[in-house]
């Protein structure tokens, strides 16, 4: 199988300043055309650290992507490593990627000057693939069979994320030109309601049963869940990659039941939409201690003016009471994080908006505000219809940030449970 292994340059990268978003938008990329990334380095901006980091990854993978280190200041130093890689005795000129330069600048109303002119020159030895979108243009190496033993070859993209993004199709297309690739087969399924440990061991046999070219990887989430991505990465079998997945299937359904939520790697909002859209139903929002998120998630899903009619950001005690008409004895009696609370809050909103359905959240998020019989990451959940209401209560231990994703999740999913029927 070809392989690839991906490198970011810089020290922005090592010390945090920056989050590397290239490497998992290329991993993405390669593996849809039937390359498997084994490797994901960074290294400093060290001439001699870049060199022999790539010079080792090609030694082991057919395929090095680099990123980075290709401005037009002194300390981006990938241009040379290339240099010295690759052979070459000289510079030249590539009139194309002078030609975007100049258009680029031109439309900034910026003049060029010799240090951006020197973005486009490159090792004579270097294979050029034009970037439309910024200065500095990708840059290939072939290396004979010989120097390595295997064919590889170097790519080195620019480090700015949405001009790397831009280049990939380039740079897969050229990919599929040199390899003869064999598809990588992926498939997601989407869990939510039970943690990782415990979903480990109520799917251990059939784990343990699945054919040995079927490979599974657990990949937590407090928004979405536990996704299990079943992958093949060779097959020659007589029945086909994604056959031999839905065999799987079959067994996994009946042992998860409705804690699986999609087999396409779908979020809880997209699936809940499909849900509100095929019923032709509506849904409205009421959060307190989720601040807006679910709202947030549900409206990120593109058609969403179909079913979603708004939220109320009950934050503060006035609102629910003189917003969603949560009687005020209710809170005094039982609090506000409450099992009667978000009930009377879900219903509030559903006929404040006029929805088929609604849910509502009110928790305590952390890291102060909790109390012996309200914890920090304890939370309500409400959800209703004009049929019944019913409530949920969930307890995580996390930070602020985590708590509030997971509120949300759980909210998402009980509301999921709910238009279905089913809500525990």
């Amino acid at each position: 199988m070809t392989t690839a292994s991906i490198c970011t340059i810089g020290d922005e990268i090592l010390i945090g300043q920056i989050v590397d978003t290239n490497s998992s938008v290329i991993s993405q990329e390669l593996g849809r055309i039937g390359v498997r990334v084994r490797e994901m380095i960074s290294v400093g901006d060290i001439k001699d650290e870049i060199a022999q980091t790539i010079e080792n990854e090609l030694k082991k993978n057919n395929i090095v992507i680099v990123t980075g280190g290709l401005g037009p200041t002194k300390d981006d130093v990938t241009k040379s490593v290339l240099y010295d890689l690759s052979g070459s005795s000289g510079y030249v000129m590539n009139e194309e990627q002078l030609d975007i330069i100049h258009q680029i600048l031109s439309s900034r109303g910026l003049d060029v000057m010799e240090i951006n002119r020197r973005q486009a020159s490159v090792p004579e030895n270097c294979r050029v693939i034009p970037n439309r979108l910024g200065t500095a243009p990708v840059m290939s190496v072939r290396f004979p069979r010989e120097k390595f033993g295997h064919e590889a070859v170097l790519y080195s993209m620019p480090g700015v994320p949405f001009e790397t993004k831009g280049a990939l199709p380039d740079v897969m297309s050229d990919i599929m030109d040199i390899f003869a690739l064999s598809a990588i087969t992926h498939r997601t399924v989407m869990t939510y309601g039970i943690a990782e440990s415990a979903l480990a061991e109520k799917i251990s046999e059939w784990e343990d049963a699945l054919p040995g070219n079927i490979r599974l990887a657990y990949l937590p989430d407090p928004l979405k869940g536990v996704a299990l991505r079943l992958s093949v990465y060779e097959n020659e079998g007589r029945k086909s990659a994604p056959e031999l997945i839905e065999e799987q299937l079959w067994t996994l359904r009946s042992v998860l039941k409705d804690d699986i939520y999609s087999e396409n790697g779908e979020t809880l909002q997209e699936v809940v939409g499909k849900l509100l859209r095929t019923k032709g139903k509506t849904v409205s929002t009421a959060e307190s201690c989720t601040g807006g998120l679910i709202a947030s998630l549900l409206t990120s899903v593109p058609g969403a003016s179909d079913y979603y009619l708004g939220s109320v950001v009950s934050y503060a005690v006035s609102v629910k009471e003189n917003v969603l008409g949560v009687p005020a004895e209710i809170i005094a009696k039982c609090g506000v994080v409450s099992s009667e609370c978000v009930a009377a809050m879900a219903e509030g909103v559903r006929k404040l908006t006029g929805s088929d359905y609604s849910v509502a959240t009110s928790g305590v998020a952390g890291p102060g505000g909790g109390s012996e019989s309200t914890p920090v990451g304890l939370v309500w959940v409400g959800v209703s219809s004009a049929a019944e209401t019913k409530t949920m209560k969930f307890n995580f231990r996390n930070d602020r940030l985590r708590n509030i994703e997971r509120f949300a999740g759980s909210a998402l999913d009980g509301l999921r449970r709910f238009i279905k029927g089913g809500v525990r």
